[in-house]
């Protein structure tokens, strides 16, 4: 069986500044599509800060298959040589996805992951996510709790059209008329 991601997902504004000495690790990161409905993604992870001995700086190159679903769904991920990742770079043939990734440990052992995406773009956002164990945890999960009430306001875990692929198709294949 394929494990399940469980999350939940704001749109934010900036990096959350209550948190600044929380910071675990930051990474650059580049993802593209070659499709959405499943999810076949890859990623480049280049960790650029690491307070973490669990996230050391390097660079990672991963392959990820997701199901469908919005708070909880199946995925699948593995590390693929950097050969692998340029052969399916060249084969989506779309400028990847530019994410700037700041991770922060909260209580309790979750971590708040926030993302800055397309930097400089017309397009950028900002968005954060945490993952649980359980889906009632994740619904149980209040961010006021952990001093980021006003910060976590914007839940949009259960709206169409938030994930990333989604966005892959609005800003790339849309974009190029495909």
């Amino acid at each position: 069986m394929a494990p399940i991601e469980i999350e939940r997902k704001w749109m934010v504004t900036g990096w959350p500044e209550v948190l600044a000495d929380k910071l675990a690790f930051e990474q650059k990161m580049r993802q593209g599509y070659v499709s959405v409905r499943p999810t076949v993604r890859i990623r480049e992870e280049e960790t650029t800060c690491s307070r973490s001995a669990q996230k050391p700086l390097q660079d990672e190159f991963i392959l990820c298959f997701k199901s469908k679903g919005r708070l909880s769904r199946k995925e699948v991920e593995f590390p693929i040589p950097v050969e692998k990742f340029r052969e399916i770079e060249d084969l989506i043939g779309e400028p990847l996805i530019g994410k700037v990734r700041r991770t922060y440990e909260l209580p309790g052992g979750l971590a708040l992951e926030v993302n800055h995406v397309d930097a400089g773009l017309p397009t950028e956002f900002w968005y954060a996510e945490v993952e649980f164990a359980s889906e009632a945890e994740a619904r149980s999960f209040v961010p006021a709790d952990y001093g980021l009430g006003d910060y976590l306001a914007e839940d949009v875990t259960d709206q169409p059209g938030q994930s990333m692929g989604e966005y892959w198709e609005k800003t790339r294949l849309q974009k190029m008329g495909k």
